[in-house]
Parts: C-alpha cells; structure tokens; sequence
C-alpha cells in the first residue's frame, strides 16, 4: 500500500503558495487531510478537512493536535515578509517561532510517526546576524525543533527552503509573479540593481521534498537545504523573464527597469547545499530555472 494511503496528516498553511501545492499533492496519494487557517473554512477542493485554530495560542494548537490525532503532520504556517521594521518583530515572532514552539509542543509524546518543518534559506549561516525579523524567527525555530528532537525524541526534521516560485503564488508583489505580470500587461517593472544573489526552486520540487520527508524516518533530527546548488542573480532571473515573456507578446518589448528600488539592509547571497537532502531523502531539484519560469509565465498568461 503506498506510504500516504489513509495517512492522517495535519497540514499547516494550507492556504499559502506551497500549502496549496501539497493539499493537492496529498490528495492524489490518498491521504486523509486536515488542513489548518486562522480565517473560517475553506470550501473543500482535495476533500481535505478544514480546521480553525491560531498556532500561537498554545492551548488551541493543543485542542487542535487532540482532535486530529495525526500521524505526520507538515508544518508550513508563517508570517512571510521581508520588511526591516520594528514593527515586524512581534508579528514574525508569533507566526514562525511561537507557533512552531506551540506544535512542536504539542505533538511532544504523542504516536505522531514524522514532523517536517518549513525553514527558510535566509536563516543565517556561519554565525552573522539575522538579517531581519523574519530570517531571526525561522532560525530560532530551527533551534527549538533541534531540541524538541534532542531532548525528547520528537520526529521532527527541518527542511530550509530556497525562493520558491512557480504557477499560483497568491502574493504578487514577490520577485517572479510582480516582473512576469507587468510583463504580460506591458508594463516595466522597477527592481534594484539586480545584483545580488538567490538560490531558486520551483514549488513542485518543494512538494517532492516534503513527501519525501514525511515518509521518511532518516529525516529526523536533519536541517536540510531544498534548493538548487548556484545561485543566479536577480538581474540575470529578471532577464530571463523578460526574453522567456517577450518571445510570447512578438509584438511588444518590454524591458524592467533596474535600480529604480533601493536595495534592503543586510541583504545577502543565498546559498543552498542540496547535497544532505539528495543523500538523506534520495530528493534533488528536478525543474530548471528556464523549464520553471516557462510553466509560470504559462499559468500567469492564463490567470492574468
């Protein structure tokens, strides 16, 4: 019988751009899915069952884990932003860290078999600064899922996500969906210079990595990196866009309009090391940046 045949699996964020992917994904591999918002229910799509619970009210979280009783649960609710302001401190601490530290505890001596975590590639890395509210609250989270599996054996595994683009991403101001749109509406987008350095993967090699992580009793305790191996500049992933989008409007040339943005503090070359992931889940990136951008640009053509 395939692993997620029946398999109770909570899945949080499910709303959100990977969210959604995965809802779909479980569904066509037969999983029971229950599905978590802080808004009232979604109408069912994948005959997942929606559930309302706040993941930073601890007692809720815990309501919640009784009722589902799952058996993996997918942890992908987060306060995304990468606003440098005050005032993104308290709400990024209460979507990513106290809600992760909230079902992490929850969870903490139950039979639940897998818990994967989505990190993120702008946690920092060999010991700088956090280079803002967002990056601090993941990492953070990453050290508290270390030690709910140190200390109490919690089967929980961390998987860093690169910059996820692909067909359907609900936030539009992102890097990909605002150029490709202004793009196709014959509009010039206005970037920074375009200078620094991000590692990319498509959302469906993400999905595979969470499937695989879920399945997987070898991820626990692992922080694994789910990106491809070279960054590529803003400029030239721009670029790309604007020919890719071009060679589909013959009849226009649009070009964007670099370093009409100021560039954020602290902002600094993504890196992402595939090779842990590729060893421990068997997963590597499977989509090219053109091959990827190619299906975006075809869904945003038809979603406009």
């Amino acid at each position: 019988m395939p692993p997620w045949h029946d398999t109770r699996v909570l899945v949080t964020g499910a709303t959100g751009f990977i969210g959604a992917h995965l809802v779909r994904r479980l569904s066509t591999l037969g999983a029971q899915i229950h599905a978590v918002t802080r808004r009232p229910p979604e109408a069912s799509r994948h005959g997942e069952q929606w559930h309302v619970a706040d993941l930073s009210d601890a007692a809720a979280t815990a309501d919640l884990v009784a009722r589902v009783s799952p058996e993996v649960v997918l942890h992908l609710a987060s306060e995304v932003t990468g606003v440098r302001e005050p005032g993104t401190v308290a709400p990024t601490l209460a979507g990513n860290l106290t809600a992760a530290v909230n079902l992490l505890t929850a969870v903490t001596g139950t039979p639940v078999r897998s818990m994967v975590l989505a990190g993120s590639v702008e946690e920092p890395r060999d010991g700088l600064a956090p280079s803002s509210p967002y990056a601090a609250a993941k990492a953070a989270a990453t050290g508290y899922a270390r030690m709910f599996h140190a200390l109490w054996q919690v089967p929980v595994s961390v998987l860093r996500v690169a910059m996820v683009y692909g067909p359907g991403q609900p936030d539009t101001t992102k890097l990909v969906p605002y150029v490709t749109l202004s793009l196709l509406r014959g509009q010039e987008p206005e970037l920074t210079s375009g200078s620094r350095m991000v590692t990319w993967v498509y959302v469906e090699d993400v999905v595979d990595a969470f499937i695989l992580a879920g399945t997987n009793n070898a991820a626990a305790g692992h922080v694994l990196d789910i990106g491809t191996p070279d960054p590529v500049s803003i400029r030239d992933t721009v670029e790309l866009l604007a020919t890719l989008v071009n060679d589909t409007t013959a009849d226009r040339t649009v070009r964007p309009r670099f370093g009409a943005v100021a560039a954020r503090p602290l902002d600094r070359t993504q890196l992402s090391d595939p090779g842990p992931a590729e060893r421990v889940l068997g997963w590597r990136p499977a989509t090219s940046l053109e091959a990827g951008l190619r299906q975006t640009i075809a869904w945003y053509a038809e979603h406009p």
